[in-house]
């Protein structure tokens, strides 16, 4: 869990807008969302083929 100090003659809004940056860092929204509700493992498998997809894609289209 990310942890900031509140410096001295810091605002309450900068000190957050900081901690919301650290959240972002380490990918801690990106995690509670995904756990937020069960996938299946059809699901999680169904989107590893199309990450792959994609990435074959970009692949092809980056090397011509």
């Amino acid at each position: 869990m990310p942890a900031v100090k509140v410096r001295e003659h810091e605002s309450f809004e900068a000190a957050f807008k900081r901690f919301k940056r650290l959240c972002e860092q380490e990918k801690l929204l990106s995690e509670i969302k995904k756990h937020q509700r069960y996938e299946k493992p059809s699901e999680k498998r169904k989107k590893k083929i199309i990450a792959a997809r994609k990435r074959m894609f970009r692949q092809r289209r980056m090397g011509k």
